[in-house]
């Protein structure tokens, strides 16, 4: 017989589980704080790679995953993060990876300029050196021009590297940045050179770099972390091999496309031999663009500043872009006060520039769809 609509009680309530859990849900986050800090070194198919207790006579690495919290951020190499659970670094251990600490510079770019999904590339690095050859593969100043914007972007100290002087003269290029407070190291292969430091070649050969430039370069990386960016081919893995004592594959050049073939498959972070605590590398895979998508046009100008000074005689709201018309850089390039390289770098410019308009036109376009 039915019971009436008073008699109920909770004994004929039945409560359906929740399938995520029966734990009310909170924003408050546990404080960790247990947690000791590594820095990333590298980073592999979700698993991340940390020192800990960097030099310390305890130093360590540490294997972690990333918390379920933290899926949406990013980890990059350079990251200092905090690390809970076994932390041990004994073998088949795992670490759990609860919080990125506070970024003092983060390098990014986009896939190209029309791309508005930005990517971190390197947390934490104090200079960016810029790694291209004179020849083989032929060095592009659009790529030195995109890797310049995005140092002083992100606040990093730039230094342009150029390797297998002894292939080509490297003076063409170098009178592009001329006008520029930029410190330049030049590489050679030094065969007969006492002082070179055995090094593998890129076609996987023995080699000598020219000792003088890689004690120049060392000079640069003490008590910093760098991060290396260039081209394929360009020597990048055979200069870090010679200041850390690493293994880095090296690879040719393609013969027919003129383009190296990629060797590193993710960043990785390295201590500089013989260099004082905090002097780390970090070699990064071979990079065929850098997208400045992310940045705004006015910290493109600032990558210039042999040709800023132009800008003084610019209308109000002036793009300085191929379209502006009475722009100030103009007569500032035609005078000569931009130098030899003036006409050169003002197309560089424009070219970054109106890149960045075709991004902020689609962008515009995208809104007004969506309304």
């Amino acid at each position: 017989m039915a019971r009436s609509t008073g008699s109920w009680d909770e004994s004929d309530v039945r409560i359906r589980p929740n399938k995520k859990g029966s734990r009310p849900r909170t924003k408050d986050r546990p404080a960790y704080d247990e947690a000791v800090t590594g820095r990333i070194i590298t980073v592999d198919r979700g698993r991340y790679t940390a020192v800990v207790d960097e030099d310390t006579p305890t130093e360590r690495i540490v294997i972690a995953a990333r918390a379920r919290e933290l899926r949406r951020n990013p980890v990059v190499a350079g990251d200092l993060v905090s690390l809970v659970g076994d932390v041990s670094g004994s073998p088949d251990t795992l670490a759990r990876l609860v919080r990125i600490q506070d970024r003092r510079t983060l390098l990014r770019r986009s896939a190209d300029d029309t791309d508005p999904v930005e990517r971190a590339v390197v947390a934490n690095a104090d200079q960016l050196v810029i790694v291209v050859a004179a020849a083989n593969p032929e060095p592009r100043t659009g790529f030195i021009d995109r890797a310049l914007v995005a140092a002083y972007d992100a606040g990093i100290s730039p230094l342009l590297c150029i390797t297998k002087a002894d292939i080509k003269d490297p003076a063409d290029l170098l009178a592009n940045y001329e006008h520029l407070d930029l410190d330049v190291i030049i590489s050679r292969t030094a065969a007969d050179d006492a002082s070179g430091i055995d090094a593998r070649s890129d076609d996987g050969l023995s080699a000598r770099l020219q000792g003088d430039a890689v004690q120049q370069l060392h000079h640069h990386l003490e008590g910093k972390v760098s991060v290396l960016v260039g081209h394929s081919g360009v020597g990048k893995s055979t200069l870090v091999n010679a200041l850390t004592g690493s293994d880095r594959a090296t690879g040719g050049v393609n013969a027919v496309t003129g383009r190296g073939r990629h060797t590193s498959s993710s960043a990785l972070a390295l201590k500089v031999l013989e260099a004082p605590s905090g002097s780390w590398i970090i070699d990064t895979p071979g990079i065929r663009s850098f997208g400045l998508a992310h940045v705004d046009p006015d910290r493109i100008l600032q990558a210039f500043p042999d040709l800023a000074p132009g800008t003084d005689a610019c209308e109000r709201g002036c793009r300085h872009d191929d379209q502006a018309k009475n722009c100030g850089l103009d007569p500032w390039v035609e005078s000569g006060q931009a130098g030899a390289a003036g006409p050169a770098r003002l197309a560089s410019l424009r070219r970054l520039l109106s890149s960045g308009t075709r991004t902020e036109n689609r962008a515009s376009a995208k809104e007004l769809g969506a309304q």
